[in-house]
């Protein structure tokens, strides 16, 4: 009976240890740089200067969420954000877009293909979030 309840208090034990663990890592997991509200404008597209927003989350290299503008929204097809690119893919009626851009010094920049042609280029500065 003692060696029972000493098998039960073990266990009990190690599943508290391994749970306290599990929390104190995800409360310690900051998202990546890329997560957050992104303000975007385009440049020489065929519509001129657009602008829009992108809504990213980050889970290590990979990149999901949406792009809204006046014409309309939609969810990323794919994403991912290696070594300081962003690359996300969308699929749409028009044709498939890849945007790019690279990370620096808070802000993105880059292009805009559609159908692997050039298509615009583009940047956008993370929306600060507000002080609680």
């Amino acid at each position: 009976m003692r060696k029972f309840m000493f098998c039960a208090l073990t266990i009990s034990l190690l599943a508290t240890i391994d749970t306290s663990i599990s929390l104190a890592q995800e409360k310690s997991a900051k998202p990546g740089p890329i997560t957050g509200t992104w303000t975007c404008l385009t440049h020489g597209g065929p519509d001129g200067d657009s602008s829009f927003t992108l809504g990213l989350q980050q889970d290590g290299e990979k990149v999901s969420g949406s792009v809204d503008s006046p014409q309309g929204g939609m969810d990323i097809t794919s994403g991912t954000f290696k070594e300081d690119i962003l690359e996300i893919n969308l699929d749409t009626p028009q044709g498939s877009y890849v945007i790019t851009g690279k990370l620096k010094d808070g802000q993105l920049a880059g292009s805009i293909t559609l159908d692997g042609k050039p298509h615009a280029t583009w940047e956008g500065k993370k929306e600060t979030p507000p002080a609680k």
